[in-house]
């Protein structure tokens, strides 16, 4: 996974019914734009972000939550 600074992350919900979450990638702290990344969500709250394998990230920042 790569991602630079203001790509969108788009992290599916876990459960059937949830809604998933979208945010903007606003530091990447691993190497050569690797995880993990420092992510400002949709409610403001910012987080460290260790992304899995259903996570999908947008460099155009065209990504929906499922």
């Amino acid at each position: 996974m790569h991602a630079v600074v203001g790509d969108t992350i788009a992290v599916p919900g876990l459960h059937v019914g949830e809604s998933g979450r979208l945010g903007e990638v606003v530091e990447v702290r691993g190497q050569d734009g690797r995880p993990p990344y420092l992510v400002r969500w949709e409610d403001g709250h910012q987080a460290l972000c260790y992304p899995g394998p259903e996570t999908r990230i947008s460099h155009e920042g065209q990504l929906a939550a499922e």
